[in-house]
């Protein structure tokens, strides 16, 4: 458990970190729970993740860091190499798509 809430000012939200955690090919962590926890980063590796992955999880996590301090802009617009940027959380919670339509179909009402 991690709380960024010292950098939040920066642009070091959880949410900001998780997705700039993703531009480093890493499974983002849980943000935001327990809700006690300001601005919290639920870090759990799983057991069979090895010495060599944590210590690059870790490297990651000082450079995201850095770059808080250098180029904050970086970390708050992040993520940047996933195919969506950036979706409408709040509208995707509101009205999920439950199901997949074919193509055709998604122009039917």
């Amino acid at each position: 458990m991690v709380s960024t809430a010292d950098r939040a000012t920066q642009g070091g939200t959880a949410l900001n970190i998780a997705k700039r955690i993703l531009d480093h090919g890493m499974h983002a962590p849980t943000v935001y729970f327990p809700l006690i926890v300001p601005e919290a980063l639920m870090i759990e590796p799983t057991e069979t993740e090895d010495l060599q992955t944590l210590e690059e999880f870790a490297q990651v996590m000082e450079k995201i860091d850095r770059e808080l301090r250098e180029d904050p802009d970086l970390v708050r617009e992040a993520p940047h190499s996933t195919p969506v940027r950036r979706p409408d959380e709040t509208a995707a919670a509101r009205h999920p798509v439950l199901r997949w339509r074919p193509a055709d179909e998604k122009d039917r009402p």
